[in-house]
């Protein structure tokens, strides 16, 4: 399960939308600053095109990365608050001990973003949370040693 790539359908259609900006109007400004650079002439020493062609080949990189995941990655849909277990694409609330609940979404390695409650199934809390049920309790080892987090509820 782990070694492939999963998406939110959510997650897909924001990289959809990248690869699209990212084809059309980030290549054409590519292309521009590339013949404007060209056009100074010498380009063993011109900086500029030297620059482009770098941010180029990493704007490629970057389409071509897209382009693999969009077409190689399961596409999960959200289960519109019907989840007997964690899984992908789920909202889970989940208390440590003392502590006070915390929320989290659980999404692919793609589209992971800690800040916003979104954590990765391949995170360590992620992996531990993964297939449980509500009222499970799940060890977790973190850098600061294992804590134990109950399953409080799946939306």
């Amino acid at each position: 399960m782990m070694d492939q790539s999963y998406l939110t359908a959510e997650g897909a259609a924001r990289l959809k939308d990248e690869l699209e900006m990212l084809k059309g109007p980030e290549r054409e400004a590519m292309a521009k600053r590339l013949r404007a650079a060209i056009q100074q002439g010498d380009l063993s020493e011109n900086a500029d095109y030297h620059k482009a062609k770098e941010d180029q080949a990493f704007l490629e990189g970057r389409i071509q990365e897209l382009e693999f995941l969009l077409k190689n990655a399961i596409i999960v849909e959200t289960q519109n608050g019907h989840y007997d277990k964690v899984d992908i694409g789920a909202r889970v609330t989940i208390q440590e001990e003392d502590m006070q609940p915390e929320v989290f979404t659980l999404v692919g390695a793609k589209e992971t973003d800690p800040r916003n409650g979104r954590i990765s199934n391949e995170s360590p809390i992620g992996r531990a949370l993964f297939g449980k049920h509500v009222g499970d309790i799940v060890a977790v080892e973190t850098p600061g040693g294992e804590v134990h987090l109950r399953i409080i509820s799946i939306e």
